[in-house]
This record gives structure tokens, sequence and C-alpha cells, in this order.
């Protein structure tokens, strides 16, 4: 039977409604200002010399991005296209592709650029204090605002709080995602195991797993931002929607008893082994490749995730055979048992030392990339949810799994963000440090909630 189709209307309604409240080897550019052909022909030419055009001046812009390999190819294909469209409107426009895995280049290789003054043309970033919004106090990000308002796509956004500094735009999310529990619905069957419902389904279908031989949870935990993904909805089930924002402001704190329960909750699934044996040792494509593989029962993982298991996707052997829910409530917790993480946060940001022919490939760049076209098609082919206003009626899909994440999300009474993107850099970091320390028996729950807090308070008494 013909799975009906469903619409995101009630999905990105409902969630942008809530948010609204909210060195890389490119060349010097020698050219002129403008990319056009400079004079008129000499009055001493023929005609034949006079009808042909000045010969365009190559320039390179570098464009930095982080679609690197098969899970991603599908936003690779989408990111070509864009590039060739750009360069077809600008005249000698060469745009140079840097493929920089994410961790290391929101992390490491694009802080030291900015530092050093010399960032790509165009790069993939962050918003958030840590990120977009340090990078544009510092004055190293182009204002987008005259360009969004040239273009008429300023109000097409659904939200970039995030990259906005004093009103003005440093940055433009790509998409939307959600994050939740991917589960393989024959393992389960296989085991005798339904859908977890509640917490306490959920940890015996963990401990059921186990006892067969199988992995509860694919993990890989080399790059920290991988189990960061399923800590950002643990502790707000626990210590409430609002968490995130009071530690950023500083009305709510990390050792509160319920942050430190959600971190204990976490440190006891480590210690009873449900996640992958080595995981500090895996990173998130072998994750991914674990579960793909038959050789874990669940996987936290953002709704990205979906198009993995499209028929033509990685794991298209687990077509219609994977299912999706969001975490459950725990008991005695303060958090909307309903309410999803959801994040707009990860997009494009442009360099503040741009020529006038560079500005002109930025900004064909952004026409061409942020159009409802790229925005249905990054849904239906990456299930990336959309970062704009789309025709509902276009937004169709009639994939299962996106069909579960859909309602999910439309049935959330609540929002609630990541903490990478309202806590500065260096409380991140910490953050991830601990997490880390948490999986290697290095800390205990609390002494990671300390940790955290602390970095978190010198932050705040930094802005006094």
């Amino acid at each position: 039977m013909k799975k009906k189709l469903v619409t995101v209307t009630a999905s990105v309604l409902v969630l942008s409604s809530v948010l609204s409240a909210c060195g890389s080897g490119n060349k010097e550019n020698n050219a002129s200002p403008s990319a056009s052909p400079a004079a008129s022909p000499s009055a001493s030419a023929s005609p034949s010399e006079a009808a042909s055009p000045a010969p365009v001046e190559r320039f390179d812009v570098s464009l930095r991005h982080i679609q690197i390999g098969e899970l991603q190819k599908f936003r690779k294909a989408i990111l070509d296209e864009v590039v060739q469209k750009a360069e077809a409107e600008v005249p000698g426009a060469n745009f140079e592709m840097d493929a920089v895995e994410d961790s290391f280049n929101r992390w490491t290789k694009l802080p030291a650029e900015m530092a050093a003054g010399n960032p790509p043309k165009i790069f993939d970033l962050f918003g958030g204090p840590g990120d977009g919004q340090k990078f544009a106090r510092a004055n190293k990000l182009l204002d987008l605002t005259p360009i969004l308002d040239e273009l008429g796509i300023k109000d097409k956004f659904t939200d970039f709080s995030t990259f906005i500094v004093d009103e003005k735009v440093y940055g433009l999310p790509i998409g939307a995602s959600a994050e939740g529990w991917f589960y393989n619905k024959e393992i389960l069957d296989a085991n005798g195991i339904a859908a977890p419902q509640t917490l306490e389904e959920l940890e015996a279908a963990f401990e059921t797993l186990k006892g067969k031989g199988v992995t509860p949870i694919a993990m890989g935990s080399q790059a920290a931002w991988v189990p960061f993904m399923l800590l950002n909805t643990l502790i707000p089930r626990y210590a409430g929607d609002d968490i995130q924002a009071g530690v950023a402001n500083g009305s709510r704190k990390m050792t509160e008893p319920e942050v430190v329960a959600a971190l204990a909750k976490y440190k006891e699934w480590v210690d009873k082994g449900y996640f992958t044996k080595g995981e500090l040792g895996i990173d998130y494509t072998g994750q991914t490749n674990e579960f793909v593989a038959g050789k874990a029962g669940f996987l936290f993982d953002g709704t990205w995730r979906v198009s993995t298991f499209n028929a033509d996707g990685v794991g298209g052997a687990l077509n219609g055979k994977v299912g999706y829910f969001a975490m459950p409530a725990v008991p005695g917790g303060k958090g909307d048992p309903t309410s999803v993480n959801y994040n707009q946060n990860n997009g494009y940001g442009f360099s503040a030392d741009v020529n006038d022919n560079e500005k002109a490939a930025v900004k064909a760049f952004i026409k061409n990339l942020y159009t409802e076209e790229y925005q249905v098609r990054g849904f239906q082919e990456d299930g990336v949810l959309p970062s704009m206003k789309v025709d509902a009626s276009k937004l169709t899909s009639d994939n299962s799994l996106m069909q579960q994440v859909l309602a999910i999300n439309a049935a959330a009474g609540k929002v609630f963000p990541h903490f990478d993107s309202l806590v500065p850099g260096t409380v991140n970091g910490e953050f991830e440090k601990q997490i880390q320390n948490l999986i290697a028996g290095k800390a205990t729950p609390e002494k990671a909630a300390e940790e955290i807090q602390k970095a978190m308070d010198a932050e705040l008494a930094a802005l006094k």
C-alpha cells in the first residue's frame, strides 16, 4: 500500500513560532574591482576586434565545507550545483572547494585562521556566542544584512537569531534538525522488544540486547559533540527545558541536583556497557556504520540521518526497517516529555575581507543556495528540515521514517536549543572535555558538573 503523504506544515509552524522568539589555499586576487570587461575597443580596432569581448580575468573564491564522505553525498551534490550556478553568474569567479572535517574546522582550523586574519571567503559556521557572534564582534564576518535586503530574502528565514549581533546578520543557517532515537526494527523484533515508550522500557531494552550479545547503543565518542547530542536532551528531561538558557545567563547552575542526576544516568549507561565498546576511539562515521551494519539496536542522532536509510542511501539495506522516537520522560523530571532538541545553528559565514569581485561571488552563492528549491531538495533528499519559509505543499514525504520525525516535532509542546548555541566556546569545550572524562572514568558526575560551572562562572564574571 502506498504510504500516505504528510507535510511538515504543523512541524514548521509549531517550531518556528517558538524559535522566532529567540588559509585554505585561496589565492591573492589581483583583478580590478570590476570583473566585467574593462574598456571599449579603440577606434582603430577592426570590426571583428570590436565585436570580441575583452578577456575576463579569473579570480578565486575559497569555500570551506564539511560535506565529506558518502554520508554527506546528497548535501555535497547540492553544494556543487550551487557553486556551478554562482560561477556562471559571476564572470571570472572560480570557487576553490576545501573539505575539512566538522570538529577540526570548528574548534581548530577556523579559529586559527580568524586569529591570523586569513579565513576562507566562505566557510561552514556555527552561530552563538562561541562562534559566529564572537567572530562578528571581532569584525571578522561580513555583514549580510544589505545583501539579504537586496535579494529580498531577509524575512524568509524562520530563525537566524544565533547569527545576529546588534541587529545585523552575520551568518545563515542552511537547515534545521531535531534529535532522537533511531532503532533497528528487526533487531528489536528478534529479541521480543517493542518500541520503548518510557525510560524504564528503554533501559530494559538495553539490558536485553546486552544479554544477547548485541550492542545496545551505537556510539562514537572520538569527537565529544557526538555523545553531547544525547546529553543535550537527557539534561533538559531531568532539569527542565530552560536549563541551557538558564546556565548561559547565570540564572541556573550545572551543579543543580537534576543536572547531576542526568550526568549520573549517562555514566550509569556507560558503566553498564550499553554503548559501543571502545567508543572513545570511534568517530561519527564509525558510529553510523555500526548501526547500518546491524550491530547495534539503537542510535541517538540528528534527524538529518533519515536520508541514510533511504533506498539509495548508505544504509539502504535498512530501508523501511528503522523507526524513530523522542527521548522518553524521566521519572520525576522537570522537562516537558514532548519537547524536542531543535537546532538551526549550522550554516555559512563569510569573511569581512572581500573585494568587490569576491563580494559579487558571495552574493551569487547566497542567491542560489538559499532558495525554496534547495530547501525542498534538502528535505526530500537529505532529511534536513527547512530553515526558510517554504510552501508547505512542497514539503511532502512518503518516507515512513520521516513521517515519524514530523509527527513528533509537530506534537512538541516546547523546543529547546543546544548548549553550544548559547554558551561561549570555553564553556562548550569544558563540557565536551568532561563528557569524555565521564566515559573514560576520569570524572564523577558531580566533578564534571562543577568543572563546567566553573568555566561558566568565569565567563559570566568577565562580562561584569
